[in-house]
């Protein structure tokens, strides 16, 4: 399945608030369709874990695919499983760049990454899924045009709150890798143990 590119605020009025995917906030209140009508409709317990799964997929903007490998990769390690989850997606290149104010969304984020706007200890990253370790430094490439937008970005951004594992020079678009994120400072609202559940059939 490949990453969605339909109506963003029809997914926010299924699952809830997705900072990663979209800052526009619905009008309306019920969940998209036939006139609402699964508004009062009592979950099964296999639509809430299926719920609580897409909203990691649409949120950090992952395939079916790698969503499944982030799993099995979490299931692999010691530890619990939905927090290492948690982890692999939230030091995504594409995610630090998002929490750092650098892009409105995940989505935008990728762009600027693919676009060559970012370099990682100096050198230049494209790919947005890149896993991010502590102590590395991430800076905007020495471009006017490159600058221009960051700036912007971050200007729009400027009351959104930078995690503590993450630092910030505003001034000169540089910011520094402190450590793994900590499961309070994931913004996202998400049952990580039910994504777990949902995928240990699969498994």
């Amino acid at each position: 399945m490949s990453r969605y590119r339909g109506p963003r605020l029809r997914i926010v009025r299924r699952i809830g608030k997705l900072p990663g995917l979209t800052r526009k906030v619905s009008k309306k209140m019920n969940p998209p369709g036939q006139q609402g009508s699964s508004f009062n409709k009592k979950l099964s317990q296999f639509n809430i874990r299926l719920r609580e799964k897409q909203k990691l997929r649409y949120h950090y903007g992952v395939t079916e695919r790698q969503l499944l490998n982030y799993v099995k990769k979490a299931r692999k390690k010691k530890g619990s499983s939905g927090k290492l989850l948690l982890t692999f997606l939230e030091m995504r290149l594409d995610n630090i760049i998002f929490r750092l104010g650098f892009a409105p969304t995940i989505m935008s984020a990728k762009q600027i990454i693919n676009h060559g706007h970012i370099l990682l200890n100096g050198k230049m990253v494209n790919i947005p899924s890149f896993a991010c370790q502590p102590k590395q430094t991430l800076k905007v490439k020495n471009s006017q045009v490159s600058k221009n937008l960051l700036k912007k970005n971050i200007e729009f951004s400027e009351n959104a709150v930078i995690p503590q594992h993450l630092t910030l020079n505003k001034e000169s678009l540089e910011a520094k890798v402190n450590s793994l994120v900590n499961r309070k400072s994931i913004s996202l609202i998400v049952n990580e143990l039910l994504v777990i559940e949902y995928y240990s059939r699969k498994l």
